[in-house]
């Protein structure tokens, strides 16, 4: 006997302490969960990251798109080109018509002196660079050289460094810009100036060819060229080679890059004042949510409000609405569970106090007959503790079952047809009231029209419920009337019996948990009390109504009871 009690002891540790496994699992969970809650990073968001990264890459990307202006400087340099052209045409002109001298043997020949003095006359307005070539390849003029012979070259200076550090750092930055984006223009190397075979355009135009080049210099500038053959009666006598530094179109382009800069520092700013902005209206506010969201599941009472957002009118105000609804539908329904656990245990509480006084007093008992007594009442708690429990367990299953299971359209008119013929069937008792089912409607249709969306197997649970509840309550040879018809978008059901109707005052208290009011005469303990609850349960998961009325005459004599289902039709 020691060892069984022993060994009993050793067992319930054991399983103790497995139960008591998992709790000590969730609790070190929960640790590492408020551990990492406490470890989370309080600055910016990572949302509000996301949202300014998005904005200003892609602010980043627009802009270095316009910064380049290809297709803008192209069209200035070809404007630029056409120019220098008119003039190089003019320049040409005038050097074959002024400049001209007979040589040795009649033939006519470029006078160094006179196109000296011409070129630079003609080209000093224009602050352009010009060198003559004769058909040799000579070099006559270069207006860069301070004398015709060469020797010192004119170059002119870049304009100071005026402005502000804006202004500077914006110079630099285009200066970078020029030399790493991509150009379709060569890069120029250091040709002698005297060779027109370096200068490809020069040989185009000794051979009677108007040409043009564009090349880019070290530091990223370009360098814009023209040569023209210069003619006397269409004779070749030497080419003009006319270039240009692009000034004007660097500083154009300088100028619509800057107006570029100043818009995309503004519009940066706009953007990340906007970003923020947005990021506070959508990170701040979800994170209040789930801060009280968190605290309330670490919380043990229910003083942790959630954030009221409701006057917005967006998402963020529908989520805040859904949590505040979900919080309070959450606390209803552990006051539910409280208090249902709070009447079962009553309930409960009193059979099994009954079962434990009779076998008591059974014990001590020595007359047979009074022990055979008190087991019979014994029976009979047991079988109203196995009827309350069973009724406990539909009650809890319940809210599970209807959550779970997907709803199906059901024929009302066929669910109450086939209640009625069950009664029929099994009815053995002729005096047992009658069960009469009326419709609003002719049979063939009547299927189609009384049809909800439900769980068919739980409303014919309700009307079995009802319509026992008044067989119980109607006296013998009396009609149970079934009134079914579609009313206003919904099907409505009522169950009239010829009872004693219902007490004043209890119209709702009939449909509370464990109350019981059973007629005179039947035994204690049959019902649970859980039927009407249950089924008010029920026809309000199907979004319906479920009410009950006395039915009276015209003097105020109740003449039965009537119970009313409303269900929304399919």
């Amino acid at each position: 006997m020691a060892s069984d009690i022993a060994t009993a002891t050793d067992n319930t540790a054991t399983a103790t302490d497995h139960a008591a496994e998992p709790r000590f699992v969730e609790i070190a969970d929960e640790a590492v969960e408020y551990r990492d809650a406490l470890r989370r990073p309080t600055g910016v968001s990572p949302l509000t990251k996301r949202i300014l990264g998005v904005n200003v890459i892609a602010l980043i990307v627009l802009g270095i798109a316009l910064f380049q202006l290809g297709g803008y400087q192209q069209s200035l340099v070809e404007t630029e080109i056409a120019a220098l052209k008119t003039r190089a045409q003019l320049f040409a002109a005038a050097l074959g018509e002024g400049a001209v001298t007979e040589a040795s043997g009649g033939n006519e020949e470029l006078a160094p002196e006179l196109v000296n003095q011409m070129t630079r006359r003609l080209v000093e307005p224009t602050k352009r660079r010009a060198r003559v070539f004769d058909t040799e390849g000579r070099m006559l003029v270069d207006t860069r050289a301070l004398s015709s012979y060469g020797g010192v070259q004119v170059s002119e200076l870049p304009p100071p460094d005026e402005g502000g550090v804006i202004e500077r750092t914006f110079n630099q930055v285009n200066e970078f810009l020029a030399e790493i984006l991509p150009t379709p223009y060569p890069n120029e190397s250091s040709l002698p100036v005297e060779s027109p075979g370096n200068y490809p355009e020069v040989r185009l135009a000794i051979n009677g060819d108007i040409a043009d080049a564009v090349r880019r210099r070290a530091d990223g500038g370009l360098i814009l060229s023209v040569a023209v053959p210069i003619q006397h009666y269409r004779k070749v006598l030497g080419a003009l080679l006319l270039t240009a530094d692009n000034g004007e179109v660097e500083q154009a382009v300088r100028g619509v890059r800057f107006t570029i800069l100043e818009a995309f520092a503004i519009a940066f700013v706009i953007t990340v004042l906007l970003s923020l902005y947005l990021a506070q209206t959508i990170a701040r506010p979800l994170r209040r949510l789930a801060d009280a969201a968190e605290r309330i599941r670490r919380g043990h009472g229910r003083h942790e409000p959630i954030p009221a957002f409701t006057k917005r009118h967006d998402e963020i105000g529908d989520l805040a609405r859904a949590l505040r609804d979900m919080t309070g539908a959450l606390w209803q329904r552990m006051d539910a569970t409280e208090r249902f656990a709070a009447d079962v245990a009553h309930e409960i509480k009193n059979p099994l106090s009954s079962v434990r006084s009779a076998i008591e007093t059974a014990v001590r008992m020595t007359d047979p007959q009074k022990r055979q007594q008190l087991l019979l009442m014994v029976l009979d708690d047991i079988e109203r503790l196995t009827r309350l429990i069973n009724d406990i367990s539909d009650a809890s299953r319940l809210d599970a079952e209807l959550s779970r299971d997907s709803m199906e359209k059901v024929s009302i008119g066929r669910v109450l047809e086939a209640v009625v013929e069950v009664h029929q069937a099994t009815s053995l008792d002729k005096k047992m009231p009658r069960l009469e089912l009326v419709r609003s409607s002719p049979r063939n249709t009547a299927a189609a029209e009384l049809a909800v969306w439900g769980h068919e197997d739980r409303l014919v649970q309700v009307f079995r419920n009802i319509i026992t509840n008044a067989l119980s309550f109607s006296p013998p040879d009396s009609t149970i009337r079934i009134v079914a018809l579609r009313q206003s978008g919904y099907v409505v059901v009522s169950i009239e019996d010829d009872g004693p109707g219902i007490p004043e005052g209890k119209l709702d208290a009939i449909f509370g948990r464990f109350y019981s009011e059973r007629p005179e005469g039947e035994k204690f303990g049959t019902h649970s009390g859980l039927g009407l609850s249950i089924s008010k349960q029920i026809v309000e998961s199907h979004h319906g109504t479920i009410r009950a009325e006395n039915r009276t005459d015209r003097s105020g004599k109740v003449l039965g009871a009537r119970f009313i289902i409303r269900l929304p039709a399919a």
